[in-house]
């Protein structure tokens, strides 16, 4: 066959081959990944914040709005995280496909249990979240849950390859449970451990792990710590004996090297995504790296 007939026929092949691919849209880097390791070839994956980004407040933009309105599947994280910035984008695609209710729209947050639910929601508590602590992927006990929740998804929109989404997901369980032993070695003589966080976002993973959480720098959740907080949490560190001081990528780091050079506290920057740190550039790496910093000395 000349070529000149072959170039019709490679390109039409293509076309076939990637038509039915799933078009999925995840808020967070974690949800992407985790949807391209079930989906594989069958989906493609396109994000919207990036991991380095303060998860809470995200500046929408208007490719944002193209990529929903050409969506399959919207993906969040939920727990009210991207109420801030994620309802207007999902009005302005206009794609009935990924509306709340709808098949084409799953919230994660659904599928697990939520931490820190408060009894009452004011301004005066900060940025309280009404259904609980949102950051409930660095629990790595919930990411089995979340793959599965996923799966199911897809193989719903997408029943002629239900087997093949399974099989991976199968695949990512036997990979993550043999990750978890590993984590949980490395950790176990850190159980008991008193630790000061900037924001509550390691929850999760703390209490998971054993470790004891003795306040954060944040009077509250969203508000800068004042010079007299500081010295608070400077007389409950030095009361506590707290050993670290954990701090996200994204918040200021001020305060926290200020406690941590003024009480000689090692001050530990934690990756709370994918793409946070450039050693996390995956679901597994990401916690790799917490593990990592937090028993690198």
């Amino acid at each position: 066959m000349k070529l000149s007939k072959m170039i019709p026929l490679l390109l039409l092949f293509m076309q076939t081959a990637f038509a039915g691919q799933l078009q999925v849209v995840a808020t967070y880097g974690y949800i992407g990944d985790i949807v391209q390791r079930v989906g594989k070839d069958r989906v493609e994956v396109v994000l919207l914040a990036r991991g380095d980004y303060n998860p809470h407040i995200i500046i929408p933009k208007p490719s944002y709005i193209a990529k929903l309105r050409r969506a399959d599947l919207l993906v969040i994280n939920g727990g009210q995280l991207e109420i801030g910035w994620l309802p207007q984008i999902i009005k302005q695609a206009n794609n009935a496909t990924v509306q709340p209710g709808e098949r084409g729209f799953l919230d994660l947050s659904m599928h697990v249990h939520l931490i820190d639910v408060p009894t009452s929601v004011s301004r005066e508590l900060g940025d309280v979240h009404p259904e609980g602590n949102p950051h409930f992927f660095l629990d790595p006990d919930n990411i089995p849950i979340i793959a599965k929740a996923i799966t199911e998804r897809l193989s719903e929109l997408d029943p002629d390859n239900q087997s093949f989404y399974e099989a991976n997901n199968k695949e990512l369980y036997a990979l993550w449970q043999q990750k978890m032993k590993e984590w949980e070695e490395k950790l176990k003589p850190l159980q008991g451990e008193k630790v000061v966080e900037y924001h509550k976002i390691f929850d999760y993973f703390l209490n998971r792990f054993g470790f004891t959480i003795a306040g954060t720098i944040e009077p509250l959740p969203g508000i800068p710590p004042t010079t007299r907080h500081i010295a608070e949490v400077e007389q409950l560190i030095k009361r506590e004996g707290v050993k670290y001081i954990l701090q996200d990528v994204y918040n200021p780091q001020d305060a926290s090297t200020y406690l941590s050079k003024q009480l000689n506290v090692k001050l530990i920057i934690m990756p709370h995504d994918v793409g946070s740190v450039k050693e996390a550039d995956n679901v597994f790496s990401v916690f790799d790296e917490i593990v990592r910093r937090l028993t690198n000395g």
